[in-house]
């Protein structure tokens, strides 16, 4: 086999950068040569991996820790789409060019065959067509290409059946297209018009399904709206996780797990944790006096404080918790809707109880609740009420159940790392098409 060079490139937030890394372990692991590109603040996370790394030089370092710092005026932002229309201009669109110029430089140390992003990666179409590489994004969020079957993306509204309900969806979606984000596509098209490419016309989602090479989607379509006019560079991958651990995290209170009727695994996510009394609290709250063991993952904010509050027998509160461990012997999961910890209930058969609005998690939560396999809360401020409400209902219906079961069966119809592999062979084994080539001697 030759030994084909890949590098992989993603902004430095945790939901983009942990799916990608079960597949760059598992190229490595099989001989290529896997290295990869994101900011200084991962390096550490992508050295673990055992995997040669490039830091951000031009490219400003945006991540999910400083986003607000970096841009004080994003917090004073009203609404989920004034966010959105933020994030993708001064996060994802004006970090194109950096993002180039960057991997123009690797590319004279580090020839590679294939960049594999994800799909917020900007940069990647320039990369295809001035250095000439061949192109794989990844879809570590749910599809948002658009669609005359499907609402908008961002809104996490579902598809609508009637006709006055389509009427209205396809309304919106040339709103939004051609008012709403419209500032994001006139930008993006300064960006690579400036290298000589000719402006797309186009939403600004749909660049990573349309104009790279391949376009990998996290996920399998009983879990995605149908699309009659999908992108024909789509494929479904199934649930990309990350690698397992060498090492098991031991669950310190594994005999609690039989001793109870019910367990519940409680999550906020790995960004949005700081402030518990949005799910956590609110979730314990629901259910500390059933008989039910409640387990939180607080992802190392304020653990102590929770614990003092809630001392009782069946409340665990852990700064980390095995997912993947834990998964097996639940019965419901309580999150704010992160797509790998969603699949990764979905993969051990638990309904999901979603409460999330923001960074695309409106999306994810809306799908839960479309295909039955959860409950939607639409909102992500809940109250113990409602959770309590849709707790009972989960474990009082076996629709709920039913539907992650089958969920699962069409998973394995989607032997993820496999088909990966064979999509890179034949992206690597397609001969490049003639292209304008810049030079970087």
């Amino acid at each position: 086999m030759k030994n084909n060079k890949i590098l992989f490139a993603c902004p430095p937030f945790d939901g983009h950068f942990n799916p990608l890394t079960g597949l760059a372990v598992h190229l490595l692991n099989a001989g290529y040569d896997v290295r990869w590109y994101t900011a200084k603040a991962f390096e550490r996370k992508v050295q673990r991996l055992t995997i040669p790394f490039y830091p951000f030089k031009r490219t400003m370092e945006i991540n999910q820790d400083n986003l607000n710092e970096l841009f004080p005026e994003r917090e004073k932002l009203k609404g989920g789409i004034a966010k959105i229309k933020f994030d993708i201009r001064k996060v994802f669109v004006e970090s194109a060019i950096p993002q180039f110029e960057d991997i123009k430089d690797i590319c004279r140390e580090f020839d590679f065959d294939l960049l594999i992003c994800d799909n917020a990666f900007t940069g990647g179409q320039l990369v295809k067509e001035k250095l000439g590489k061949k192109v794989i994004a990844i879809g570590v969020t749910p599809l948002g290409e658009s669609s005359k079957d499907v609402p908008p993306t961002g809104l996490g509204l579902t598809p609508a059946h009637s006709f006055i309900g389509k009427q209205v969806q396809s309304l919106m979606r040339t709103v939004l297209n051609k008012v709403v984000f419209k500032e994001s596509s006139q930008l993006y098209n300064e960006v690579i018009t400036s290298y000589g490419l000719p402006p797309v016309n186009d939403s600004i989602f749909n660049i990573a399904s349309r104009y790279m090479d391949l376009f990998l989607q996290i996920g399998v379509p009983g879990f995605e709206y149908y699309r009659s006019d999908i992108s024909p560079k789509v494929r479904f991958i199934g649930p990309l996780l990350p690698p397992k651990q060498a090492t098991t995290h031991n669950f310190a209170h594994a005999d609690k797990l039989a001793a109870y009727e019910k367990v519940i695994l409680i999550s906020q996510g790995t960004v949005d944790n700081k402030e518990p009394e949005k799910l956590i609290i609110p979730t314990i709250e629901a259910l500390k006096d059933k008989p039910y063991l409640l387990i939180a993952a607080t992802g190392y904010s304020k653990t102590e404080e929770l614990r003092k509050k809630y001392a009782q027998a069946n409340v665990i509160i852990e700064d980390f918790v095995d997912f993947s461990s834990i998964l097996p012997h639940s019965d419901v999961f309580v999150t704010n809707g992160g797509y790998g910890s969603t699949f990764l209930s979905l993969a051990n058969e638990v309904p999901i109880v979603a409460a999330g609005l923001h960074e695309g998690k409106n999306e994810i939560c809306a799908r839960i609740g479309y295909f039955n396999v959860g409950i939607n809360l639409k909102t992500e401020r809940p109250k113990p009420a409602q959770i309590r409400k849709s707790v009972e209902a989960i474990l009082s219906d076996t629709k709920y159940k039913k539907n992650v079961a089958t969920l699962k069966q069409e998973f394995k119809h989607y032997p993820t790392l496999t088909l990966c592999v064979q999509y890179i062979k034949e992206i690597l084994d397609t001969a490049s098409e003639p292209r304008t080539v810049l030079s970087i001697a």
